[in-house]
């Protein structure tokens, strides 16, 4: 969409950075804050043509726009009248996917960081099997909060290389509530990925599982910890984990049972601290 002159001239008086990339202290913001108030009048419509001065990078210079698009997504949040920011973020949202270059979709997920809620969680969860656009996504969903759960529950099952890790670790930040947790692309699919081919997978998996706290999951990442070298050490953090949130959640069955094992099983000098912990644990929660 081509801007209007008008809409052109109020997006020339954003500031120019200096030669280092940064903005100067002495903005104007009064100024700025004129201009992109009078821009966000324009509603849709000067929305996606300032989307659409948006360039890869070496390809142009679109600072002022990005600039502009920033401050919009700050402004609307700062209405009193939610359902601006909401379509706001509608707006942006419905230009990702299409031919628009990944760098530009990209600066569009950061956008919906800042600006979005809910009303934008099923536009960034189609994102979340994108090889590029795959990692901002999942950041978005989990700065929203609202709904990330199960974009990231549906996404993992198509998710594959690096979107399958991305997915993974999220989903263990998000920590999806108990009816997601049994559904495909839930914990059981949490519980299979610790065991997968690829160590990076196994290692994020055991972590998510140990975060959301699924004291189903005991056994599962018990096995896991006694692997070797790099991954025996990673895993046995996760129980350690996994047993400190089972504690904080009243499961002191569960939590004993991952202590004991650990306290037996770390005979090695170099898993003193391991043994020392479990059993520092044990007293804590009553065990013997």
């Amino acid at each position: 969409m081509k801007p209007s002159s008008k809409l052109t001239s109020l997006v020339n008086q954003m500031p120019d950075p200096d030669g280092r990339g940064m903005y100067c202290t002495d903005i104007d913001k009064d100024k700025i804050d004129k201009a992109i108030a009078q821009i966000h009048k324009g509603g849709r419509n000067n929305i996606i043509a300032i989307i659409d001065m948006l360039v890869p990078p070496g390809k142009g210079d679109d600072v002022k726009a990005h600039y502009t698009l920033h401050c919009l997504a700050l402004h609307v949040c700062k209405l009193k009248d939610d359902n601006q920011r909401r379509r706001f973020a509608r707006t942006v949202a419905s230009q990702l996917g299409g031919d628009r270059p990944k760098a530009v979709q990209k600066y569009l997920v950061r956008i919906l960081q800042v600006a979005g809620g809910k009303e934008v969680v099923g536009a960034l969860g189609e994102l979340l099997v994108d090889e590029e656009l795959c990692e901002p996504a999942a950041q978005a969903l989990v700065a929203i909060g609202n709904g990330a759960a199960r974009q990231l529950r549906s996404a993992l099952p198509n998710a594959r290389g690096r979107c399958r890790l991305t997915v993974i670790q999220n989903l263990g930040v998000v920590r999806p509530p108990a009816f997601l947790r049994k559904q495909e692309g839930g914990v059981d699919a949490l519980k299979k990925a610790v065991t997968d081919e690829d160590q990076d997978i196994r290692i994020a998996a055991a972590w998510a599982l140990a975060n959301i706290g699924d004291p189903g999951s005991a056994n599962v990442l018990l096995r896991a910890a006694d692997a070797e070298g790099w991954e025996r050490i990673q895993a046995t953090k996760a129980c350690l984990l996994l047993a400190e949130n089972l504690l904080a959640a009243g499961k002191n069955y569960e939590a004993v049972k991952i202590y004991t094992h650990l306290r037996d099983t770390r005979t090695e000098p170099a898993e003193r601290y391991v043994r020392d912990a479990a059993k520092k644990a044990l007293t804590a929660a009553g065990g013997k």
